[in-house]
């Protein structure tokens, strides 16, 4: 997109790679990528744009578990540092992990938001889901845990 690239940009590219565990995939051309390497290259692009406000959709969208879990410390870190992260997820158990507050959108309508405990809980996500649900407080950290089930 520049003329030319500074040391600095080359810095802030090289950190955000290292921050989303894709250095090692710089020689390779996007489209050679799978599609959990091309998650991690995007977040990557948006973490080099240093910016204080970020709207992610499904960040941890076709990563392994290991992989989403570094994303979303990330993302935590970067809140608790004190920027803005908007972030769409379907994994309620991500969200209750990671988010000090959620929004449910049930129908494209704002159905309940709050803080995490309050809005995950068993008939909010039954009634917006239409599943039934046993929330209950994760063994090791107590943040709320979502198991669907029959009847």
């Amino acid at each position: 997109r520049y003329a030319a690239i500074t040391g600095d940009d080359d810095a802030v590219a090289r950190r955000a790679m290292d921050t989303t565990d894709s250095s090692l995939l710089v020689d390779r051309t996007y489209p050679t990528l799978s599609g959990g390497e091309q998650t991690r290259v995007s977040l990557a692009r948006v973490l080099a744009q240093e910016t204080p406000v970020l709207f992610l959709d499904e960040p941890t969208a076709s990563l392994d578990l290991r992989h989403q879990e570094l994303v979303m410390r990330t993302l935590r870190g970067l809140a608790d540092a004190g920027a803005i992260i908007v972030a769409v997820l379907h994994d309620l158990n991500v969200a209750a992990r990671f988010a000090h507050r959620v929004a449910l959108l049930s129908e494209g309508r704002l159905h309940a938001v709050g803080a995490t405990a309050e809005v995950l809980i068993g008939p909010t996500i039954e009634e917006v889901y239409r599943q039934t649900v046993e929330v209950v407080a994760h063994p090791v950290l107590g943040s709320p845990l979502i198991l669907p089930y029959d009847r």
